[in-house]
């Protein structure tokens, strides 16, 4: 009896990704939880593993073809020994959208996109490996070279989608498109059409969705980051020897936000179906990492359960593996509630626009020396705005506002977060 192998869920914000190389070839035999095909979205590469152990029976998406969530990747038969070779046939072309349900296809090799780096025989040069195929195919639409792109992130030093997206957010590739599209309208002196990237287009629809499904308003509060900072300065180099990780501020933002989530759930909590409301008794904590694909958003699963060194490990984790490529699509999925920062970048205030499901997001700023009047004198302080935006459909003013005061309040006094008050 056959085993089908499936695409699995692509996270919530990814419907669909490209067969980037198969790892195994038909008729080959495989082991259950095998690596056997590297899948290429908008934000990361995810391998898929063998769901049963046997013989690779059929490829029913062929390198390049674009897939959705359940649909047919191939199928493995049962037994241990590989099938005998069969009869080398002419290279196909790439594969239409695989769609949920599709039949199984004969098995054909799945090309040649490993990663290998070829040896020019008769000049002895080493010739660049290939782009994935979802770069090559966003390279083609814009008319971009490899030489352009330069050196790829993924593997072996190959083009990424990711890599391609970046390349065309640079002014200058922005600034000379070899091909506009049919045009609208007439282009004026100085302007320019560029195309929207893919990427582009789904953070562009995800957040007109946010501002069209939620009652989205926005509290802002500041925080003096005085008592933080000290603390850090006081225990970083204690907190590095023995944790083997650097104190940062997220762990701090972290506790203070799971201590007021459990005084207001409703922050944590989603609206189903529109008349019903998801409580949670875990915080499964979003933290939003720039990486070279845009901004994606790790998700520390049970963050209420963590402790600050715990915390600090996983983001610093998190970091790499995003730049890396490396983070993987489950990783992405599932967050209760949300902690971006824009002050790495510069920003003092902005408005964090929801991550749906979710009902609540905090926006970090950078961290500003200011005048401020404390017991009746001026001093100065370091001080950071908050901004918290929430779902006004599920979570009051008065919530919203109280659940930043907490968040403030600890922040000011960590010793709080230490004892738990």
């Amino acid at each position: 009896m056959a085993t089908d192998i499936l695409v699995p869920t692509l996270g919530e914000s990814v419907s669909t990704a490209t067969v980037a190389r198969w790892l195994k070839q038909a008729g080959e035999a495989v082991a259950a939880d095998e690596p056997l095909v590297e899948l290429e979205t908008d934000k990361v590469t995810v391998e898929v593993n063998a769901p049963a152990a046997g013989v690779l029976e059929a490829i029913a998406a062929q390198q390049g073809a674009e897939v959705e969530p359940g649909a047919l990747l191939g199928s493995i038969a049962a037994g241990s020994a590989a099938a005998p070779a069969k009869a080398a046939a002419a290279p196909a072309p790439a594969a239409a959208p695989v769609t949920p349900g599709a039949g199984t296809a004969s098995a054909k090799p799945p090309g040649t996109g490993g990663g290998s780096v070829a040896a020019s025989e008769d000049k002895g040069q080493t010739q660049a490996p290939p782009p994935l195929p979802a770069a090559a195919k966003l390279m083609a639409e814009n008319n971009v070279t490899a030489a352009q792109v330069g050196t790829g992130t993924a593997k072996d030093g190959r083009i990424a989608k990711g890599d391609v997206i970046d390349f065309l957010s640079r002014p200058a590739a922005a600034a000379a498109p070899a091909a506009a599209p049919k045009a609208e309208r007439a282009l004026d002196a100085g302007e320019e059409r560029v195309k929207m990237t893919r990427l582009r287009a789904t953070i562009a629809r995800r957040l007109k969705e946010a501002q069209n499904t939620a009652a989205m308003l926005t509290t802002f509060n500041e925080v003096d980051m005085g008592a933080v900072m000290a603390m850090r300065a006081e225990y970083k180099d204690g907190f590095e020897k023995k944790h083997g990780t650097k104190l940062g501020f997220m762990s701090f933002f972290v506790t203070a936000c799971v201590a007021a989530l459990k005084e207001f759930p409703a922050v944590n909590a989603e609206i189903e179906g529109g008349d019903t409301v998801i409580y949670r008794n875990f915080v499964h904590m979003g933290i939003a990492v720039g990486g070279p694909s845009g901004l994606v958003v790790p998700v520390l699963r049970n963050a209420d359960q963590m402790g600050f060194a715990e915390i600090e490990k996983r983001i610093a984790d998190f970091g790499k593996r995003v730049r890396d490529g490396q983070l993987k699509l489950e990783e992405m999925a599932g967050g209760s509630f949300t902690i971006t920062n824009g002050g790495i970048y510069g920003s003092l205030m902005s408005t964090p626009i929801l991550n749906p499901p979710q009902s609540g997001i905090l926006g970090m700023h950078k961290i500003q020396e200011r005048p401020m009047a404390i017991g009746g004198k001026v001093e100065i302080r370091p001080m950071m705005y908050l901004a918290l935006s929430y779902d006004h459909r599920i979570v009051d003013g008065k919530e919203a506002v109280s659940f930043l005061v907490r968040v403030k309040e600890g922040l000011e006094d960590p010793r709080r977060l230490m004892l738990g008050l």
